[in-house]
């Protein structure tokens, strides 16, 4: 298993130009700048594909909308509404950027960059097929948990400093939400690590490549089917979305944390909430649908066939999250905590120990 920067050196030298272009920047005694080039190149890539992926999703969800409701959707912008994210962009630069009299000039700046920066490094250790994955870290399940966690602080920043009560109690909801639904989140993947032994996404993917009888593949959502479920749900409230978004609430706290902002700032967020979505349906079908796993297609390189599938299960979490948001009502804040704290972590912690008992007994 290679990532994504031996994959482009193992690209250039089957063409025959990698040594003539390592040489040349050997004569000068800069080997070290290709590597850079090679590693900027890949970020530059990273970088447009999660806009693109954004754009798409921002399209998607409308027409998700419109099919529960039984409409059409965008269909004016382009064929079938596919630029209608291109004119919200147009629409949101051509804002004009307000900053409220008494904010916190600097911090009320800064907190979209913070909260947009995870979104983009959150992409790193998951793996979108076969070697192409920016790095195999070996702790990438906890790289993944740590660096989601600077999300709500980034939403605290932005509520604190906006000097708004609505802004503040939509952030403070949104860090007690992610408080108490990133521990049943961590323990249900602590359950994945223990079937794998490793905390390496790749590590991961792999253990998930058998066939029971050979026609049942082993994910790990057919051993840990609570785990899923447990996952699944604490990533929907960690994203804030239908039926958690309470750090929003229209209907409470008019837009909550981001009430105060416009333009590009709020585009900031409104990315920020899209990349995550598409990187927390990556993560759930790492941990239980297979990951990049798939039936083997002859004549076609695996690089290929293993992207296609990593993305048609990531689709279909994100089409279930955004099913989810168009048919189910929002729940009360008192509801959402006692369902994390009295019900999610109990769960948790029994699936843990189920896990652990079939570690032991020789199940796995």
């Amino acid at each position: 298993m290679t990532n994504a920067y031996e994959l482009i050196v193992n690209i250039l030298t089957a063409i025959g130009v990698y040594d003539q272009i390592y040489n040349l920047f050997e004569i000068f005694g800069m080997a070290y700048v290709l590597k850079i080039l090679i590693v900027s190149v890949l970020i530059a890539v990273l970088f447009a594909f999660v806009l693109v992926t954004v754009m798409f999703l921002t399209w998607m969800e409308r027409k998700v909308v419109a099919l529960v409701q039984v409409r059409y959707g965008p269909m004016v912008t382009g064929p079938r509404g596919l630029l209608q994210p291109v004119m919200d962009g147009i629409k949101l630069i051509g804002k004009e950027d307000i900053i409220p009299a008494k904010a916190d000039r600097w911090i009320f700046t800064l907190a979209p960059f913070i909260v947009f920066v995870p979104a983009l490094l959150i992409f790193i250790p998951i793996p979108f097929g076969n070697s192409l994955i920016i790095s195999d870290l070996r702790v990438g399940l906890l790289y993944i948990i740590a660096i989601s966690a600077v999300s709500p602080i980034a939403v605290l920043l932005a509520g604190w400093a906006s000097n708004n009560k609505y802004s503040l109690l939509g952030a403070m909801r949104a860090v007690a939400q992610d408080i108490s639904y990133t521990i049943p989140l961590a323990l249900a993947a602590i359950a994945v690590v223990i079937f794998t032994g490793s905390l390496s996404t790749v590590d991961i993917v792999n253990a998930q490549g058998d066939y029971w009888f050979g026609i049942i593949p082993k994910w790990f959502i057919f051993l840990q089917p609570i785990g899923f479920v447990l996952f699944l749900i604490a990533s929907i409230a960690e994203l804030g979305r239908i039926p958690f978004d309470f750090q929003e609430s229209e209907s409470e706290l008019v837009a909550g944390f981001f009430t105060e902002y416009s333009g590009m700032k709020f585009a900031m967020f409104f990315l920020a909430e899209y990349a995550h979505l598409f990187a927390v349906s990556g993560i759930v079908v790492t941990l239980f649908l297979g990951g990049w796993n798939g039936p083997v297609i002859p004549f076609i390189p695996v690089q290929i066939t293993s992207l296609v599938y990593f993305l048609i299960k990531t689709y279909a979490v994100i089409f279930f999250t955004m099913w989810l948001r168009d048919t189910v009502p929002r729940m009360r804040i008192d509801q959402l905590l006692n369902i994390g704290w009295k019900i999610m972590v109990p769960l948790a912690l029994l699936n843990l120990l189920v896990a652990g008992f079939l570690v032991t007994a020789g199940v796995i």
